[in-house]
């Protein structure tokens, strides 16, 4: 997916919802503060979004624009309405967010993850795919591991997850 992509996907969420206010929580919140992404940050076709005001409105996002609709039948990229516990965040996630707003979407405004917040709910995640893309951003220099450390320090997790991904986070780093 690319920038113009996700912006289509922030206009048709907030037409549908008629919500201003879209958070893109997945890994297309990437696009926010890096439009030209490296290619292999923007292999999903998927924008994981609810809204801001209204995550209980997810729904009409999926039924409206999600995986199997016609939107994504006809635009090859879809929507998963999603809401605020479906990834884990660090501690004030929601006061970092990114705007992406512009005439491409319409005026309502897609508020996307601070990269090293992403970063932190990829880690988490744990999937092969999740720690490759962290593995992208640490050899592209688009997060800074003490801010990282910081970030993971808030995750609400275990003391003995924490350690764990912490450990992670060091296993990615680029020799």
């Amino acid at each position: 997916m690319n920038r113009a992509e996700l912006e289509h996907i922030i206009r048709a969420a907030s037409a549908i919802t008629n919500q201003a206010d879209i958070v893109v929580i997945g890994s297309q919140s990437i696009l926010a503060q890096f439009p030209n992404a490296h290619p292999d940050l923007l292999v999903s076709m998927e924008a994981d979004v609810f809204p801001l005001h209204r995550p209980d409105l997810s729904i009409q996002v999926d039924g409206a624009i999600g995986e199997r609709s016609v939107f994504h039948e006809t635009f090859g990229y879809y929507a998963h309405g999603v809401d605020e516990t479906t990834a884990i965040l660090p501690g004030g996630w929601n006061q970092r967010l990114v705007p992406i707003r512009n005439p491409n979407t319409s005026g309502a405004t897609g508020w996307c993850l601070e990269v090293h917040d992403l970063a932190a709910s990829k880690l988490v995640a744990g999937r092969e795919k999740d720690l490759d893309f962290v593995r992208i951003l640490l050899s592209k220099d688009m997060i800074r591991l003490e801010t990282m450390g910081e970030r993971i320090t808030t995750l609400p997790l275990s003391p003995e997850r924490l350690t764990n991904m912490h450990e992670r986070l060091r296993r990615l780093k680029p020799t």
